[in-house]
């Protein structure tokens, strides 16, 4: 499952070659891989106190997508049950004013994760060659410099010890009218629409072009992008879950043994 979704460095890179409504070969929804995704949050829970523990490496989880794509879905169930105290999420908005006196990559590095942390970006520095290129904010040269720039920062992260884990959350243009209706018709969900949706959604081919070229010239070998088909809710958290358990067991974390000699201490 993680290859399959996993896009090589250098890799050509189509967003028309993905079915959002494929579960590849995963049957019978989310009540019969809820035992499989129950043992991934119990290990992720397990992981993430000795990534905390440990208290010297970091991890960053980068969450993109249209919008209604479920990013804020995926944080709510596959982060269930971790503790806060090392988790960082960050969601982000358009740059302020402050923010716009600095290079683009100024507010991003002051949010990583920091020693110890498991950082998850909802949105991200990405949005400077997506929403940016596709409402002509910055002059093409601009937008066309920063995909170095960005593989360079990331490549700095991952030098000084942060482990960076990419999602492009795919839904199709239908499923995304399906859940905005559903955001109309529901009062709980009504607060989530906006007419900036509308208005993105007037722009889906170019968006979608722009995420294809995003993410063939920055998917690297230290910090790879993984198109996650997201039409099925269940198998969105599913495949997120796996890489990024598969991912913390691979580092090898191990609790730091103290420096006491704790066999000589007595409590009376």
């Amino acid at each position: 499952m993680i290859k399959l979704h996993r896009v090589a460095d250098g890799s050509k890179f189509h967003i028309s070659r993905i079915d959002a409504d494929s579960t590849s070969g995963f049957t019978g929804g989310k009540h019969k891989t809820a035992k499989a995704f129950a043992d991934l949050n119990r290990r992720l829970h397990a992981l993430q106190g000795m990534l905390w523990a440990e208290h010297r490496r970091r991890v960053l989880v980068v969450l993109q997508g249209m919008d209604t794509s479920g990013k804020d879905g995926t944080i709510s169930h596959v982060f269930e049950g971790v503790n806060p105290l090392g988790v960082k999420v960050t969601s982000w908005k358009p740059p302020d004013a402050r923010e716009l006196d600095h290079d683009f990559l100024w507010r991003i590095h002051a949010r990583v994760p920091a020693a110890g942390e498991l950082g998850i970006f909802n949105r991200s520095h990405y949005e400077s060659v997506l929403v940016e290129r596709v409402k002509q904010l910055v002059p093409a040269k601009v937008w066309k410099a920063r995909y170095a720039q960005i593989r360079d920062f990331e490549r700095l992260l991952t030098e000084s010890g942060t482990t960076i884990l990419k999602f492009f959350l795919f839904i199709d243009r239908d499923e995304q009218r399906r859940r905005l209706e559903e955001r109309l018709a529901d009062p709980e969900k009504r607060w989530k629409f906006s007419l900036g949706d509308l208005e993105d959604r007037q722009h889906w081919d170019e968006f979608m072009a722009a995420y294809e070229e995003a993410i063939r010239r920055t998917s690297t070998d230290f910090a790879p992008w993984y198109v996650v088909p997201a039409n099925r809710k269940w198998y969105r958290n599913l495949v997120v879950a796996s890489v990024l358990v598969r991912t913390l067991e691979s580092m090898r974390l191990h609790h730091q043994e103290p420096a006491l000699d704790l066999s000589k201490i007595q409590i009376e």
